[in-house]
């Protein structure tokens, strides 16, 4: 296995491309419970450019039907991320002056339920987002009302 470098600049471009539209190579999960992870998962796909085809525990999405829970869910993305030690991104988690544009910001609760993934896209030194569920472009995270936040820095990418 060898590691290439996650490209955030594919990542941010992405995520303000999409951010107020729909890619329809992809579900819209808008009404079955948010599309801001499946978009958030898209933006990295990006920037990453390789899926983990791994059953049940990897990252990947072929349809709305076929696809991990990783791919759509804000526990199992945070999960797999900071968990993989095989092909695909992986992440850890930073302070907020350590989160950098591609990077993942995830909302929650005080009882540890998070339940929003905007993609971070710039740090200004203001961080602005974009989102899906509640559309978002470049919107500064002080605007966002949550009890506690995550930031999930994309480390790099494994391949073959």
């Amino acid at each position: 296995m060898r590691e290439i470098p996650y490209d955030r600049e594919a990542a941010v471009a992405y995520a303000r491309r999409w951010a107020l539209d729909r890619n329809p190579a992809f579900y819209n999960f808008d009404k079955i419970g948010g599309d801001c992870t499946n978009f958030a998962s898209q933006s990295i796909y990006a920037g990453a450019r390789i899926m983990n085809f791994t059953p049940i525990m990897g990252w990947y999405y072929r349809s709305s039907y076929d696809r991990t829970a990783s791919w759509s869910g804000v526990a199992y993305l945070y999960n797999f991320l900071v968990n993989n030690r095989s092909v695909g991104p992986y992440a850890h988690v930073v302070s907020q002056s350590e989160a950098a544009p591609g990077d993942i910001v995830q909302f929650g609760t005080r009882a540890g339920h998070f339940y929003h993934s905007p993609v971070i896209t710039a740090v200004t030194p203001n961080i602005l987002v974009a989102a899906h569920t509640d559309d978002a472009l470049d919107r500064p995270l002080s605007t966002y009302v949550y009890d506690v936040a995550r930031f999930l820095h994309i480390d790099g990418v494994r391949t073959w």
